[in-house]
């Protein structure tokens, strides 16, 4: 990932400091993974068992203090990373003792989702009066709001993404088995710029009833429905969408079914605008699909979030009050899933109220899409 400047780390971790003492925590914790990139621009260069801990005070705490295996001090210049101090420690040293140095010995503490159970019981052993809750809960909005700069990497994400799909839709589909769509997909998703790809699905005819099926040998006929859901990171940062293609023309069911989570989409996606909260997003699309008689069959969220991860919060799902504040980017997918049948979704991304984005308009009123490919039922051969 192409780091930003050591000041935008810095305003995080300033930013991660007043949400924990906002939250009555006495801090966060932060561990290798999407969260220790976001604070510090840093991946450690092997995931070991070892502890790696980036200790963010509250406010009115002392400074940010990082904590890392001497053997892997050279890989962060400790003493002077990011304008704040770095401790190492060596093998034989109880590594948790050090960080608790660190620590209030009572103190309540948001930490890392990734954080090895190893460690979080070492603070605990050491420190028997400390507390700890994973990030997504104590502090779900630590990383959402998302500035210009990663809406700007996001949408070069979705861009590729779209691109993959203009793509795929030109090669055969009929007498291909789904394994071999999915691979397709992930060489495009690579040459489109992706360093990483984390799902390539591929759900062919009865299979698209399952939202999370795996591509496998099933060979895709002519009259199939295929979904296709593909994802991963490009300069670190998320794209997911999915498109609903059709070997042939599809029969008027069919049709009728694709047209109804297609306007379920456009209605979550219109349902982002000041004052709106995640679960209205949700609500919005699921009226569409309730009101047409499919409700039984659209059986999860409308979406989640996406930035470092490809999967994040907020989720846009029902009892989920959480308003929607400028930069939020998360996925609206509404879809049906009919048993033994076939079945659609539909998704993009969708950053809410940008501002100052390069080559996206600003859209106070709602959100904007950065996924442009065509929804209406591609007919593929």
């Amino acid at each position: 990932m192409t780091p930003f400047s050591p000041a935008v780390y810095a305003d995080r971790r300033r930013r991660a400091a007043a949400q924990a003492a906002a939250a009555g925590l006495s801090g966060v914790l932060v561990t290798p993974g999407p969260d220790l990139r976001y604070f510090l621009g840093y991946t450690p260069s092997a995931d070991t068992e070892r502890l790696t801990l980036l200790t963010i005070p509250a406010d009115g705490g002392s400074d940010p203090v990082a904590v890392v295996p001497k053997l892997e001090a050279h890989d962060l210049e400790v003493g002077a990373v990011g304008g704040i101090e770095a401790i190492a420690w060596s093998d034989g040293e109880d590594e948790h003792a050090v960080a608790a140095r660190l620590l209030r010995p009572d103190g309540r503490y948001a930490i890392s989702d990734a954080a090895w159970a190893l460690h979080v019981l070492g603070l605990q052993r050491t420190l028997p009066a400390s507390s700890y809750a994973a990030v997504t809960t104590a502090l779900p909005m630590l990383r959402a709001a998302k500035s210009p700069d990663e809406v700007a990497r996001l949408a070069a994400a979705g861009a590729g993404a779209d691109a993959v799909f203009a793509e795929i839709v030109t090669r055969r589909f009929a007498g291909r088995a789904e394994r071999e769509v999915s691979d397709d997909l992930d060489a495009l998703l690579r040459s489109h710029g992706h360093e990483q790809v984390d799902f390539t699905l591929v759900c062919a005819g009865e299979n698209g009833a399952d939202p999370h099926h795996e591509a496998g040998d099933r060979v895709i006929r002519p009259g199939d429905m295929v979904v296709m859901d593909f994802g991963g990171l490009a300069d670190g940062y998320g794209s997911d969408t999915t498109r609903t293609v059709h070997v042939g023309e599809p029969t008027a069911r069919e049709q009728e079914v694709h047209d109804v989570v297609r306007v379920a989409q456009q209605a979550g996606v219109d349902a982002v605008r000041p004052g709106a909260t995640c679960q209205d997003v949700d609500r919005a699309s699921r009226a569409v699909i309730t009101d047409a008689g499919f409700g039984e069959y659209f059986v999860h969220r409308t979406g989640h979030g996406i930035g470092l991860t490809t999967h994040e919060p907020p989720y846009m799902v029902e009892g989920e009050e959480t308003p929607i504040e400028a930069g939020m980017c998360f996925s609206v997918e509404p879809g049906i899933y009919l048993p033994g049948e076939f079945g659609v979704r539909i998704e993009d991304i969708v950053v809410a109220f940008p501002s100052g984005v390069p080559g996206l308009a600003d859209a106070p009123d709602g959100g904007v899409r950065l996924n442009t490919s065509r929804h209406e039922v591609v007919v593929v051969e």
